[in-house]
């Protein structure tokens, strides 16, 4: 066999060398480049935050709390606001201090008080501290949107680095720039997908029965403004409810809903109870198969406070003092089936369709039942008195300190 060209054998051996060297510096062009275009937008932390959060060293005393079980107590001494009628994420109607209700600086000296324990209040600048590098995001109608305004402006008084953004189909977002700490909601008024429905030349079953027009209601499909936000957000606050009984959206007759599941029509017809049972089941399954490392909470119903008529037949809400419990009993009896009767009958649905996941549950109902005179009533601005939405500063502001207990108990419990 003849010997191998000596010349031939370092030309290989400089080749490989170079050919190396070029992948080691393509490699880390790569990984620069990488790098930097996470550097330039908010990031997605790492999965399981709450193992992030878990300090072992921390030894915890504190007994587990049932922060339902309380009254609301007047504290004319109260700290300081957390912010203030200047927050511009407020919306207009809701801001009850600049539109001058009579009660509005009063709202915020009552407190929510847990009759074991006390409910602490979030401390803006430490939750950013803490919660660096989390998305969490606001999943419903309206009333949601109430929560995440209360969140947005308690954090805005604590740093002023902020950059709008709207991640994964949020109707509105902001990112805390110096934490990255992002906070998004996703409006959605049924969480599912809907949309105008009307008879065809092509005869269907819908038409046999004599429907002609209403509401498509897909109860499997979620609703395109949060499909993906189970992917990105490490915290999830979902709702839904006061749509599905809304009969001035959706009449029974001039505009029914009309429930579909795997793109064809559900029948016989079923109730919007039903439908909502249906759609509350797909969904929680759908979060919970994409949202695996997301923790997830699903808001119960906030309640109205409509006295004497509902919203269109005269309905008020004038009230300047929390309800007693025999008031409360009155208004929100299931057994009386008054005005205000769907916030504990949705809840019904909900702890039902809840029962079992993984997600939990975050039970604002009670303690929101006494707040008759949180709501904007006759300052909101609208035609009619607005006894659904909270006044801002005020309840919904301790519906986030609630949040924040339960996420810190969680971490407790690890």
């Amino acid at each position: 066999m003849a010997a191998r060209d000596p010349a031939r054998r370092h030309l290989s051996t400089t080749t490989l060398s170079c050919l190396a060297a070029l992948v080691c510096l393509a490699s880390l062009l790569f990984l620069f480049s990488f790098r930097s275009s996470l550097d330039r937008q908010p990031s997605r932390s790492s999965p399981r935050f709450l193992d992030r959060l878990h300090d072992p060293s921390e030894r915890w005393w504190r007994a587990p709390c049932n922060y339902y079980d309380g009254a609301w107590v007047w504290d004319p001494d109260s700290v300081a606001p957390r912010y203030d009628m200047t927050c511009k994420e407020i919306f207009k109607g809701w801001n009850c201090i600049a539109n001058h209700k009579s009660n509005g600086p009063d709202l915020l000296r009552w407190r929510w008080k847990p009759s074991s324990c006390d409910l602490p209040r979030i401390d803006p600048l430490r939750f950013l501290e803490r919660y660096r590098n989390i998305s969490i995001g606001f999943v419903g109608d309206s009333l949601n949107r109430n929560m995440f305004v209360s969140l947005v402006c308690m954090l805005r008084g604590a740093s002023n680095q902020v950059k709008k953004w709207r991640p994964a189909g949020a109707d509105r977002g902001f990112t805390f720039l110096s934490y990255n700490v992002t906070v998004a909601y996703h409006r959605t008024n049924l969480l599912v997908r809907y949309g105008r429905w009307s008879a065809s030349s092509n005869a269907s079953a819908l038409e046999s029965l004599g429907y002609k027009q209403g509401y498509r209601v897909d109860v499997d499909v979620p609703d395109q403004t949060w499909a993906e936000a189970p992917r990105f957000h490490d915290i999830l606050i979902f709702n839904t409810g006061h749509w599905w009984l809304a009969p001035s959206k959706f009449d029974p007759v001039q505009s029914p809903m009309l429930f579909f599941e795997k793109g064809l029509p559900v029948l016989p017809h079923v109730s919007p109870e039903v439908g909502l049972d249906m759609a509350l089941k797909h969904m929680v399954l759908y979060v919970e198969r994409i949202g695996i490392d997301a923790v997830k909470f699903f808001r119960t119903q906030s309640p109205r406070h409509f006295e004497g008529g509902d919203w269109n037949k005269g309905g008020s809400c004038r009230r300047i003092q929390p309800l007693l419990p025999g008031q409360v009993e009155n208004l929100f009896s299931i057994e009386n089936n008054g005005t205000n009767v769907e916030a504990r009958l949705i809840n019904q649905h909900l702890h039902k369709a809840l029962n079992g996941s993984r997600f939990h549950i975050l039970d604002v109902t009670h303690m929101s039942e006494f707040r008759a005179d949180a709501h904007p009533s006759t300052t909101g601005g609208k035609k009619h008195e607005d006894c659904m939405h909270w006044c801002l500063p005020g309840l919904t502001d301790t519906w986030n300190d609630l949040l924040v207990a339960h996420i810190e108990d969680l971490r407790r419990d690890l």
